[in-house]
């Protein structure tokens, strides 16, 4: 229990379940310049060498992905509806996407 509550304790944020037979695979994009502002509405833990956040602009929805190793590559989803960007968002937190 104590190793539990030191990680809790250093490392809070969300992190998303291993990858699950079967998951869905995501359309990645090379991540381009389309809106002045981008909300970041929730995120993945920065701990991990590949960070997801959850982003709106211009009244759409999409997750980008920062993949850390030698230098970052930045990728996006599909820009959507609210409603499937958040759908995708569980998956990936589920490991049902990547």
């Amino acid at each position: 229990m104590g190793d539990l509550a030191e990680l809790l304790e250093s490392c809070p944020g969300l992190h998303p379940a291993a990858t699950q037979e079967g998951y869905t695979r995501v359309e990645w994009r090379e991540s381009r310049p389309r809106a002045h502002r981008i909300r970041v509405r929730d995120h993945t833990c920065d701990c991990q060498p590949i960070v997801y956040e959850l982003c709106q602009a211009g009244g759409l929805r999409f997750i980008r992905r920062y993949y850390r190793s030698d230098k970052v590559l930045i990728q996006e989803s599909e820009w959507t509806r609210a409603a499937e960007a958040e759908q995708l968002w569980m998956k990936i937190l589920l490991g049902q996407a990547r």
